[in-house]
């Protein structure tokens, strides 16, 4: 089973605010549009920490997934991200990574957007970052 805290570069005691940062850092360097030259390896990591933060970011998935693992925890079956083993219980589909992409940031497809509104949009994110959504 994949683990979904190294995939973002995360303790499993990180907060939702830090897997927001690491799911925002990771898909922008990922994202297969920047990734042009190395596409089949950025749509496999891509789709890798999509499908993390998609688990993280929900504090439901992120308790199961949390649990010791026990033998019938465990369904060997394919998923979106090509991993043998699901940490659910249940038949659990993951969302496309692109559908993941474009709510993170608001609906926006930012590698379609000119270059200064990309920073711009970039910049305000940091700045909510460090100022706790304050201006």
């Amino acid at each position: 089973m994949v683990n979904y805290y190294e995939v973002l570069g995360l303790h499993q005691n990180a907060s939702q605010e830090d897997i927001k940062k690491a799911y925002r850092k990771l898909a922008l360097k990922w994202h297969p549009d920047k990734n042009p030259y190395n596409k089949e390896e950025a749509e496999k990591k891509f789709k890798a920490v999509a499908e993390a933060y998609e688990v993280l970011s929900d504090p439901m998935k992120r308790s199961v997934y949390d649990r010791p693992p026990k033998e019938p925890r465990y369904r060997g079956r394919g998923t979106a991200g090509g991993h043998s083993h699901s940490p659910f219980d249940f038949d659990f589909v993951f969302r496309s990574p692109e559908e993941i992409f474009r709510e993170f940031f608001g609906g926006m497809d930012i590698f379609s957007q000119n270059v200064d509104n990309l920073w711009v949009y970039i910049l305000t994110c940091n700045l909510l970052d460090k100022n706790a959504g304050v201006l």
